[in-house]
């Protein structure tokens, strides 16, 4: 390359990464506004159904609902908490990179759990209620999604999710979604990434320590593509060739790994780890910090080999550490396509399996659960978690509110054995 410019491979590599961890919550804002037509300030309770489930991820053990806050300079947006006892929930705000701003919940709002809560844009000073907690927000837009476990009372659940209420004015100003290329998960952007940069770096202010440099970076890749096709095509040749291979080999496997699992203890603070932040935002967005969920990727059985619906496979818990010692919460773990991170349909409509399931424990206390196409003979239908034959597939076992020692790394999961 021109070492003029001081662009390189590693520039690339790491000026790619960063800028799709923008460009994939960019393209779930398009998603929501323009295709799914979830308004700004206005809640969409979702149904818990697959059908409805346009986004990777979803859990199907809370119900949830989400919208787009979207304030101004002269006007707050009010979020009305309903009073919630022996039940998990929070208010999830996250900015435009992916990064949690703050959860509303009992935990961090312990003098003020329930009732208004105002959010403003930082560095304003609109009207708001006296009685309304303010709560600033780094920008003009942020993602809302509130979650309330379901338990054992789906009904119960639905009624507290729909006493959730919001109060925005109609004279606030806000922005359309800057409109960005297609592209999937599996149909990754290449040097168009660097088009319109300036813009897309104008969105949304970024709070990682590090962005200026990385932001420095993208500029001078993009510079050094203006000097012409040939530039343009050394860069591209590069982004299909270093940098999409290390963001995939990364999503295969990231963070601490163990028994096939793969856990990053930076989800929603990211500090400077440009990885962890877009393979979460890739597999997983809207992923919450790890004091509210923290999210064990199952990627690999024992054999080394990716998860497949051709075998089986067994989760052991010993009794002495079931899932839910390892929580304040509850647990589940849910099973997903890979690599589109969507439910794969089966004739249970089962994929999920929590606290609330009925999995049975064995004699000596432990638990057993099992994946598999079809359920392993012996086996209670409530441990068993259905795979689809010839489809790959990914786990992803959630511990809300986990223990201390589980966020330390103390404890881990059991690995996934193939059988």
């Amino acid at each position: 390359m021109n070492a003029k410019l001081e662009v390189n491979a590693e520039m690339i590599k790491e000026s790619y990464v960063y800028l799709l961890s923008r460009y994939l919550v960019l393209r779930q804002e398009n998603y929501d506004i323009k295709e799914d037509k979830i308004p700004y300030n206005t809640l969409k309770h979702n149904d818990v159904s697959p059908a409805e489930a346009n986004f990777v991820n979803p859990n199907f053990d809370v119900v949830y609902s989400e919208t787009w806050i979207a304030v101004d300079d002269d006007n707050a947006v009010i979020l009305e908490v309903p009073e919630i006892k022996n039940r998990y929930y929070t208010v999830q705000i996250l900015d435009g990179w992916g990064e949690v701003v703050t959860n509303i919940n009992e935990r961090n709002y312990p003098e003020h759990p329930y009732g208004k809560f105002a959010f403003i844009k930082k560095g304003t000073n609109p009207s708001v209620p006296n009685d309304a907690v303010k709560i600033e927000l780094p920008s003009e837009k942020v993602k809302l999604l509130l979650r309330v476990e379901q338990k054992d009372d789906s009904a119960g659940a639905v009624a507290l999710q729909k006493a959730f209420k919001i109060d925005a004015s109609k004279n606030i100003q806000i922005k359309e979604p800057l409109s960005i290329p297609h592209f999937t998960n599996a149909d990754f952007l290449l040097e168009e990434i660097y088009s319109n940069l300036e813009e897309v770096l104008a969105t949304y202010p970024d709070k990682m320590p590090k962005a200026t440099e990385f932001q420095d970076k993208a500029r001078k890749v993009a510079a050094y593509i203006e000097l012409g096709d040939e530039q343009k095509a050394e860069v591209k040749n590069l982004i299909i060739k270093e940098a999409i291979p290390y963001f995939t080999k990364g999503a295969k496997g990231f963070g601490t790994q163990k028994g096939g699992w793969s856990v990053t203890y930076v989800a929603g603070a990211f500090g400077n780890d440009i990885l962890a932040r877009g393979i979460i935002n890739y597999g997983g967005i809207w992923a919450n910090a790890i004091q509210e969920a923290l999210y064990f990727i199952g990627q690999k059985g024992t054999d080394d080999e990716l998860l497949n619906g051709d075998k089986v496979y067994k989760i052991h818990f010993p009794a002495d550490q079931l899932p839910t010692k390892l929580v304040n919460a509850f647990w589940s773990v849910t099973l997903y396509s890979v690599p589109d991170y969507h439910v794969i349909p089966n004739k249970l409509n089962k994929f999920c399996i929590n606290d609330h399931s009925g999995a049975k424990l064995s004699e000596d206390g432990s638990l057993e659960l099992y994946i598999a196409a079809e359920k392993p003979a012996e086996i209670a239908e409530e441990n068993w978690l259905p795979s689809k034959a010839g489809q790959d597939f990914s786990l992803n076992f959630r511990l809300y509110v986990p223990e201390q020692e589980v966020l330390d790394g103390k404890v881990f999961l059991p690995p996934l054995e193939v059988q």
